[in-house]
């Protein structure tokens, strides 16, 4: 009775302290700016299916795609017996579903061959990431708390699993002498490598073996489960969400400001624009985490930092500082501190910063927007959106544009193009050839 009610509360404290833990990054997610993606629900359900539920994007990389597949998938079908385990927990019974039978063993011994893939998989991933240090995993972006949340994920998954092999071997040689509370239910069939180990052991210390891994695996998936939203894993989560808010236009195609487009359309037309006098004051791009807009934000918890983006990034392949998974990784940073100080002080608190603090100029503008880090992401997200809303604002806020641009612009405002010639010049180059320019 006691250790069900332990189990219990534990459980109760483990998924109320995740859920205040959601809570402030949904709060912090929804400081940014409305904007309204609705409709295509079946294209939306498709990519869902296909992207965050079918790793579609993941075998990119053949290797690292198998092998997350492998982890991913294993890691959630382990998961399953938690179902017994939590019966076993609140009832304080002992292997509560093994009235199916035969079938039982069956099942627990396929769980036990995904827990293998799922340490296969982590030790593979602990290998590219700390021996052969695969160079995306290596960036400068990458310092010591993103390397060190990968490995603690990684390690954390492997003692999970295999505390099952040495919990269910205990099980299998305390059900085989008889011990109390210890019935049959038949051997399992990878758990039954590790009797050996564990065979000449006296009935206490595999008793202890036994309840010291079940509440390992328990206390583990509760920690884990609260470790999530403070880690890049929480992707596990969103990613869901992400994909199926995916910008389904082509990926270059920019968003217009309303504001301009209201002007655009007003000298067109002739009309004058209407005013509304309860909006806010009118602001170009985004400074600050709040002028970018909510899908942005999610964009920065859903990152796995997994650099496929910078791996394939042509600016960053050629030496310049751009890096799309740092420029994400910094609007998330950014978004967190923010978050801190609305907890410390109110939701109108300034610190003074911005994301310029975070981003520099000579990054976003070696962007050259050709969305090659968008169609790469696992999760979706799209880097470029966010660097353009930044790049406006040092345009239109600051007029810190690149001297290239300010000539291009001034061009554009004098001769209706981008050229320096005159609109009345633009033929001259015909005349030679004889060709009948007039129309």
């Amino acid at each position: 009775m006691i250790n069900s009610i332990i189990f219990i509360l534990l459980w109760i404290g483990a998924i109320a302290f995740f859920t205040w833990n959601v809570k402030k990054i949904s709060r912090n997610i929804k400081l940014g700016k409305s904007i309204d993606i609705k409709g295509n629900k079946k294209e939306r359900w498709g990519l869902v299916l296909k992207v965050a539920i079918g790793q579609s994007k993941m075998m990119g990389l053949p290797i690292s795609g198998i092998l997350h597949i492998l982890v991913y998938a294993g890691f959630i079908l382990v998961n399953i017996e938690m179902l017994e385990v939590m019966v076993d927990g609140i009832a304080g019974t002992h292997r509560a579903l093994s009235f199916f039978g035969f079938l039982y063993p069956i099942a627990i011994s396929a769980f036990e061959i995904f827990a293998l893939l799922v340490v296969v998989g982590c030790l593979v991933f602990l290998v590219r990431r700390n021996i052969l240090r695969v160079d995306r995993f290596w960036k400068p972006e990458m310092k010591w708390w993103p390397r060190l949340d990968a490995n603690l994920i990684l390690i954390t998954e492997v003692v999970l699993m295999m505390s099952i092999f040495f919990m269910n071997a205990s099980d299998t040689i305390l059900q085989l002498r008889g011990a109390e509370h210890y019935k049959e239910v038949g051997s399992f069939f990878l758990s039954s490598f590790f009797i050996p180990i564990l065979n000449d052991l006296p009935n206490e210390t595999l008793i202890l073996i036994d309840r010291t891994c079940w509440w390992l695996h328990i206390v583990g998936i509760m920690v884990f489960l609260n470790y999530i939203p403070y880690s890049k894993h929480f992707h596990v989560f969103l990613s869901f969400i992400n994909v199926f808010y995916t910008k389904l236009e082509p990926v270059g195609k920019l968003a217009n400001m309303p504001s301009i487009t209201a002007e655009v359309k007003s000298m067109l037309t002739g009309e004058e624009p209407l005013i509304d006098e309860n909006a806010e004051e009118v602001s170009f791009g985004a400074k600050d985490v709040k002028e970018l807009n909510w899908k942005h934000l999610m964009d920065s918890y859903t990152c796995t930092e997994c650099g496929r983006c910078t791996a394939v990034c042509p600016a960053n392949l050629t030496g310049k500082l751009l890096s799309p998974r740092k420029v994400i990784m910094d609007i998330r940073d950014r978004l967190e501190l923010v978050g801190k100080n609305i907890d410390k002080n109110e939701i109108d608190f300034s610190d003074e910063k911005s994301l310029f603090d975070y981003i520099s100029a000579e990054e976003l503008w070696a962007c050259t927007t050709c969305n090659a880090c968008t169609n790469v992401c696992p999760v979706n997200i799209d880097q470029v959106s966010s660097i353009i809303e930044l790049r406006r604002y040092i345009v239109m806020e600051q007029a810190a544009a690149l001297g290239e641009l300010n000539a291009i612009f001034s061009n554009i405002e004098n001769n209706g193009a981008p050229w320096q010639f005159a609109q009345d010049d633009r033929m001259l180059w015909a005349d030679e050839l004889y060709v009948n320019t007039k129309v």
